[in-house]
This record gives structure tokens, C-alpha cells and sequence, in this order.
């Protein structure tokens, strides 16, 4: 009897062996398509991208992953399209701008394509654009810093330096109003930054000229604070209390760990959530797991006593 069990039992293990392995060697193909590398976040997001994709096929033999990059919505549309023709299961994108990019990502998953669609979602984020959402949490990116000013400077003068003008710019802004509710903060002033240090260092001049007294400036990206505090060592100003930005680039968290007064604290909002989508979108194919839905990753506040668990000093951002 002791025979039989065993022989079934080695039966068994070389029947889950042979299912293992058909799932190693399934053919799958990902289209990766996410921004150029035009400042820092987006550096981030393409290093992921590519790191993750090397793992992911190393582990999984028949997996092949395709990452493409693109500078604008009209060429993003186009590298979509190319991915499209060359037989990809799932797309897994980062829109440059996503209103723009609807129509293209709707065709891809209209003939049954898998898409995961990662950090920038248009003004309609339901099922019938894509089938995973992962992104940071945009609005608690802006509530974490508005309720570290409330809480460390209520009667502050803030300038802010914005985004772009799409839909998570909106939501950290609502999420920013909602934290220094009931406070005596005052805002001056809410421009365009674009998300680049050059954009926001003039923004940062435009401000510095307009206003003679300063007491805080929130800009939603590390890349922006960057410009800010170029801008505010150039004009020599002293009014100035602090920055606070968001994503957690090394730069912005060796200062918080340094004790720099002008950064005392940043928000995460890690570019590896792309590498994040992509695991999970190949889960869907090789670990036959659920994953369609909403996965957001918090926004934690970034202070010197915790800042050492976020510091990677290899990182490009």
C-alpha cells in the first residue's frame, strides 16, 4: 500500500512539474508603453520599466515584453498601434496625457487585449478602458502635505506650484484643499509647473517678484522643488520657511535625512508603480490570479526618522 501512495505521490508531483513548466514556457506578450524620460519621475518609470521587464522574462521563458517610449499623446497613440500590430495579450501604459490617448487604449482592449493602465487616468477610469488601475494616491498625496502645513504652520502664506492640467493634478489639489481645511492658511497664488524644474523655476521667479512675503511653497513633484529652490537661492530670499513636494526622489530624501530646514519632509509617490502594474499583469497570464480592479499605493510622509527606508542611492531619480 505504502508502494501505491508513494508511486501516486511521485505521479502527482511529475503531473504539477509538467503543468509548471507549460506555464513557464506559455507564450505571452506585454506592450509596455510609458512617457520619454523628459525629468526625473519619468526617468524613474522607464529604469522600472525596463528592470522589471528583465526579471519578469528571466523568469518566465515564453514571456516577452516589448517597452516603448514616446514624448507626446499623438506619438504615444502611434506607439500603441505598433504594439498592437505585433500581437500583444496585454498592454500595460502610463499615458502621457489620457483624455488623448482614450480612444487608442479602447481599441487595444475592444479586441480583447488585457490593459493595465498605470498613475495618469482619463476622466472616465471604469472597465471599459482598462481592466487594472494601479496608481499612488493622488489625493492623499495633496492632503498629506496640506496637513503637514495645517498642522506645522496654520497661519501660512502658500504658494503652489501645480502640475498639469489633467484629472490627477485636480485630485491632488482637492486632496490639498482638504487638508488645510478649517486652518488660517491662506493661498496666494496656484500656477502651472508641468511637472519640470525649469517650468516651475520660472513659476517659482514669477512668484518670488509678485510677492513679497513667502512663508511656504507646495509643489506636487520633486523635479519642480528642484527649480523652487534654485529660484529662491537665486533671489536670495530669506522669508521662506520650507518646500514640500511628492515622489520621493533620492535627492529630496537625502535632504530630509540631512535635516535640511527647506525640506524638512516629501511625499512618496514611487515611479516603480509601473513595475507594480507589470507584475501584477503577468500574474494574470502565469499565476491564474485575479488582478483586475483598483491597487493604490499610499502616500506616505517622508520625515528624518523614516526617511532612511526610502533612500536608494543607485536610483536615476
Amino acid at each position: 500500500m505504502r508502494k501505491k501512495l508513494l508511486g501516486l505521490t511521485v505521479a502527482a508531483m511529475a503531473l504539477l512539474a509538467g503543468v509548471v513548466h507549460a506555464q513557464e514556457e506559455k507564450k505571452v506578450t506585454i506592450g509596455v508603453s510609458i512617457p520619454a524620460a523628459d525629468h526625473g519621475w519619468t526617468s524613474g518609470v522607464v529604469f522600472h520599466a525596463e528592470r522589471v521587464a528583465k526579471l519578469l522574462m528571466a523568469r518566465n521563458p515564453g514571456l516577452n515584453v516589448i517597452v516603448k517610449t514616446s514624448p507626446d499623446p499623438a506619438s504615444q497613440a502611434n506607439a500603441v498601434q505598433d504594439l498592437e500590430t505585433q500581437g500583444i495579450d496585454a498592454l500595460v501604459i502610463l499615458p502621457t496625457d489620457p483624455d488623448p490617448l482614450v480612444n487608442a487604449i479602447k481599441e487595444v482592449k475592444g479586441k480583447g487585449t488585457f490593459v493595465a493602465l498605470v498613475d495618469r487616468a482619463p476622466s472616465t477610469n471604469d472597465n471599459t478602458v482598462r481592466d487594472l488601475y494601479v496608481a499612488g494616491n493622488n489625493f492623499a498625496l495633496g492632503q498629506t502635505a496640506g496637513d503637514y502645513i495645517k498642522t506645522t504652520t496654520p497661519e501660512a502664506e502658500v504658494v503652489i506650484i501645480r502640475g498639469m492640467p489633467i484629472p490627477i493634478d485636480q485630485e491632488r489639489q482637492d486632496g490639498f484643499d482638504k487638508g488645510v481645511e478649517g486652518s488660517g492658511v491662506k493661498i496666494l497664488d496656484r500656477q502651472y509647473g508641468n511637472w519640470n524644474r525649469d517650468d516651475a523655476f520660472k513659476v517659482m521667479q514669477d512668484y518670488l517678484t509678485k510677492y513679497q512675503k513667502i512663508d511656504v511653497v507646495w509643489c506636487q513633484d520633486d523635479d519642480m522643488a528642484v527649480g523652487v529652490l534654485q529660484a529662491i537661492e537665486q533671489a536670495g530670499r530669506k522669508d521662506i520657511q520650507y518646500v514640500i513636494a511628492g515622489a520621493g526622489s533620492k535627492e529630496m530624501i537625502k535632504k530630509v535625512m540631512d535635516g535640511d530646514k527647506m525640506i524638512p519632509v516629501d511625499v512618496l509617490y514611487p515611479p516603480a508603480m509601473v513595475g507594480t502594474a507589470l507584475e501584477m499583469t503577468v500574474a494574470n497570464f502565469y499565476g491564474q490570479v485575479p488582478v483586475r480592479g483598483v491597487y493604490t499605493i499610499d502616500a506616505t510622509l517622508v520625515t528624518k526618522d523614516n526617511a532612511a527606508e526610502f533612500y536608494f542611492p543607485d536610483s536615476p531619480f
